[in-house]
């Protein structure tokens, strides 16, 4: 798909393992085709809950292959990039483009703390190398690097960087932006739990975690608020928020996962060096889906909206 707008939920999709950590297909298409039901906009690959660090680069051309036979041209496939080497970033950036990606979403160089000068010609050398379209992640809390105003003013003469995800947790970085480059750039919220926020004061979209499992509940909340109807998208999320929090954990993977065991749209398995939650751990988190999935919303009207 190309010439897409940078906008609405976009799953950041887990890749699903079976129980000797080979990817699991089917279990894929399943978590994949419930996203497409609900109503996304958009399919983020190889994110940190698509746990990247993990699968190989035969697993993520597998990947998106598949992703893009299922989704048929309806939704933007959108490839994640983060990398430790320049060369290897640009290498993955060209591959995307060659196997159908609809897009790159892209971080800072990873386990190095770049200078400021550094991140931008790194982002700068991907840009360069690809006609794709660009969306920079942008989390200094969990990166360690933050993309400043400063900085987007100078990635703005590329063309094709054109997005942020926005996971800086500060809410005022939004009209921060909006101030300083109008719509140059399009601004996804990046953390489930202040979406709400993000929306209201000017975000196109939502980068979303927890739509892994609960998909239907995310896309009513986003439209809910696209169309104004706040005290709808209020009522949803208030319901959402304890899981929602999930998500801003280190082991956001593994509580997703648990989350889409709940909602029958995963295995659970994670890969080494990640391991399942065991103990108080995962008895905390599993009390957490249940009494949420006691007072599940019913009957969402959002679809007729859409």
């Amino acid at each position: 798909m190309k010439n897409f707008k940078w906008e609405g939920v976009i799953p950041a999709i887990t890749t699903q393992f079976s129980k000797n950590y080979q990817l699991d297909i089917n279990a894929y298409k399943t978590n994949l085709g419930a996203q497409l039901s609900a109503g996304v906009h958009g399919i983020i690959l190889g994110g940190t809950l698509g746990e990247a660090s993990t699968i190989t680069t035969a697993e993520r051309s597998l990947l998106l292959k598949t992703t893009i036979e299922q989704v048929e041209d309806k939704i933007p496939v959108i490839m994640n990039i983060a990398e430790q080497a320049t060369a290897d970033a640009v290498h993955l950036a060209q591959q995307a483009e060659e196997e159908g990606a609809s897009g790159l979403m892209l971080l800072p160089p990873m386990r190095y703390k770049a200078t400021d000068f550094e991140t931008i010609t790194y982002f700068s050398s991907v840009s360069e190398s690809t006609s794709l379209p660009i969306m920079i992640y942008n989390n200094p809390i969990d990166y360690k690097i933050e993309v400043t105003l400063e900085m987007f003013e100078q990635l703005s003469k590329h063309k094709n960087i054109n997005a942020v995800k926005e996971s800086t947790r500060d809410t005022t970085n939004i009209t921060r932006m909006i101030n300083r480059f109008g719509d140059r750039f399009k601004i996804l919220c990046g953390v489930d739990t202040i979406a709400i926020e993000c929306l209201m004061m000017g975000a196109t979209g939502w980068v979303a975690g927890l739509v892994d499992a609960f998909p239907e509940e995310t896309v009513a909340i986003y439209t809910y608020c696209k169309l104004g109807q706040w005290e709808k998208a209020r009522k949803v999320f208030r319901w959402f928020l304890p899981l929602l929090e999930l998500d801003i954990s280190p082991q956001l993977v593994q509580n997703i996962k648990l989350c889409e065991v709940a909602t029958g749209l995963g295995t659970g398995y994670v890969r080494p060096p990640r391991l399942s939650l065991t103990g108080k751990a995962n008895e905390a988190v599993e009390n957490i889906i249940k009494k949420a999935l006691k007072t599940r919303p019913q009957n969402l009207d959002y679809k007729k909206y859409i």
